[in-house]
């Protein structure tokens, strides 16, 4: 039986891992936190009660967090003090953010990915595939979100930047078209253009789950794993 903790309990994202994860036989919810001050504070779910206090960090094998960077990162010293491993999902951190991210990986397991969705991961396999073919197309990257997201352009369209950077595109993150509206899950498109033709890979997510299931597959992948910064295409083999 694996102990989670989840991190912004109360969030959209993480009320689905909540929900997915108390109905795996596998795993045992044993840690909810959320940000001092919450009005949740205090309150009951099942036999778990919503904690500011990260020293509970304790009780839990690994921990999810879908926070803010600021949040992640104050939770990274206790992730060290305690030995556990953790799944961050988080994103809009700035280098100096990553480095630490990086730094902690050098003491605990932590699966760091902006997607966590089983499908992206396997997006960005094509579009690294794309890539290596289509030197001289041109590349542009589009991307939509709810109106609540903080970071734009997000996590999963920087990704996609790098990976064609990777592929020797020249492309800046601030050239990514980002779109904030309404209650957008998650749209990625990458368009690679030529004089002769258009091609197009995209992928649009319909529900949270399938961020909230690859998570949770993440989390049974990197507890008990040694020391290391993995990543979803570490825990999907691809």
């Amino acid at each position: 039986m694996i102990k989670i903790g989840i991190t912004g309990f109360c969030g959209k994202m993480s009320q689905r891992i909540f929900m997915l994860a108390k109905n795996d036989e596998n795993l045992q919810i044993t840690v909810a936190l959320e940000k001092n001050g919450h009005p949740d504070i205090g309150k009951a779910f099942g036999n778990i009660t919503i904690s500011d206090s990260r020293e509970e960090i304790e009780n839990c094998d690994c921990l999810i967090d879908f926070t803010e960077a600021n949040a992640t990162l104050l939770n990274l010293p206790y992730l060290i003090k305690y030995k556990k491993s953790a799944v961050i999902g988080t994103t809009g951190f700035s280098d100096s953010g990553y480095a630490k991210i990086k730094e902690a990986a050098g003491k605990i397991p932590i699966v760091f990915s902006p997607n966590m969705s089983t499908g992206v991961n396997i997006f960005f396999t094509l579009i690294r595939a794309a890539a290596k073919k289509l030197s001289s197309y041109v590349p542009s990257i589009e991307e939509a979100h709810h109106i609540h997201k903080k970071d734009a352009p997000s996590g999963t369209a920087k990704k996609i930047a790098q990976i064609i950077r990777e592929e020797g595109f020249r492309i800046e993150d601030t050239s990514i078209r980002s779109i904030r509206e309404d209650e957008i899950i998650g749209d990625h498109k990458i368009i690679f253009e030529s004089d002769g033709d258009i091609i197009e890979l995209s992928h649009k997510a319909k529900t949270r789950d399938i961020l909230a299931k690859g998570a949770i597959v993440a989390a049974k992948w990197v507890t008990g794993r040694k020391k290391g910064l993995y990543s979803m295409n570490d825990v999907l083999a691809l």
